[in-house]
């Protein structure tokens, strides 16, 4: 019963025989514990560290058990003392925890906050996965890295379980990264859904329509991203997301060539792109794809066509519709 009180079990039987029996000597509260006499003696020392037994008036050289009002109730009040620094300590340090989220809020711009290196952006994602009650929709253009798709594995798992939403857009070339597609079937066998086209939005992440983040240069997500809460932001990236969701494919599921031009989603994009009069390395980036992959595809539309240069490739594209 007194282990409760941090005693042992062989010193409480000790200190029991000395209340119960205040003249035994070593040897006999040794008999009455069933206990060997060096074994009572380390006891002994026990119970003397916590004040549980004195020196005897009576008997010199013999100690006398405190009694339970006086020294148990000493124990408790040192437990006591020790339970109210801890108190203590526990509202400092949320004091101090508190003081450094109002530092980090001071130091946010009007329309979010910079968050510099992968670090930095992982620990947030982490946060913001964490916070999470309804949804989490995200665009993932371009190729995805092994690491980066390895770090967010554990806040996906986490909210997920919670019964999150999740949706999550890939570019078509996803397809062929086999690190990509075992992580996107990962997600679908969890209860999220996939969807690709040939390009999509920039990179983002937004979180119960209420906060986002996207990088601070579309070019390399890697150097930072903006933490953004402000409303009008938030609609504009959502509006992007959703166009953008509803003309893609679910994963697993094949996009049609269309019927009039023979063109896939990817070639039909990539003429949208190079009629700008972007580069084909411009509209690789765009579509995930190299820029030999975007020489192939031309090449093919090309014979298609019967043109003999892009610049007829174009001309005969506008005329037949497929611009």
């Amino acid at each position: 019963m007194l282990e409760v009180l941090g005693l042992t079990a062989g010193a409480a039987a000790v200190y029991q025989a000395m209340l119960d029996h205040p003249g035994y000597s070593l040897e006999e509260i040794a008999t009455h514990c069933a206990l060997p006499p060096v074994q009572v003696h380390d006891h002994l020392d026990e119970l003397s560290r916590l004040t549980l037994i004195r020196a005897s008036a009576e008997r010199p050289g013999q100690m006398r058990a405190v009694s339970p009002e006086i020294g148990l109730a000493d124990i408790l009040a040192g437990q006591d003392a020790e339970l109210a620094a801890r108190q203590a300590q526990l509202a400092a340090s949320r004091a101090a925890v508190t003081r450094m989220v109002a530092e980090r809020a001071e130091h946010r711009t009007a329309h979010g906050e910079r968050l510099l290196g992968m670090d930095a952006i992982h620990s947030r994602l982490e946060q913001m996965g964490r916070s999470a009650t309804t949804e989490v929709l995200s665009s993932q253009p371009g190729n995805q890295r092994p690491e980066d798709l390895t770090a967010s594995r554990p806040a996906d798992a986490e909210a997920l379980g919670r019964g999150i939403t999740m949706r999550t857009l890939y570019q078509d070339s996803a397809r062929n990264q086999p690190h990509v597609t075992t992580y996107a079937h990962w997600l679908l066998s969890q209860g999220s859904e996939i969807r690709t086209a040939p390009a999509i939005p920039q990179r983002m992440v937004i979180v119960d329509r209420t906060q986002g983040l996207v990088p601070i240069d579309p070019a390399d997500n890697r150097k930072g991203a903006l933490h953004v809460t402000e409303p009008g932001i938030l609609a504009a990236l959502l509006d992007f997301f959703e166009q953008a969701w509803n003309t893609a494919v679910p994963l697993g599921a094949t996009r049609p060539e269309d019927p009039r031009t023979n063109l896939t989603a990817t070639e039909r994009e990539l003429l949208r792109l190079l009629s700008s009069g972007i580069t084909d390395d411009v509209a690789g980036q765009r579509l995930g794809i190299s820029s030999r992959t975007v020489g192939r595809h031309m090449a093919s539309i090309m014979e298609r066509l019967g043109a003999a240069s892009r610049f007829e490739a174009g001309i005969k594209a506008a005329h037949r519709g497929w611009l």
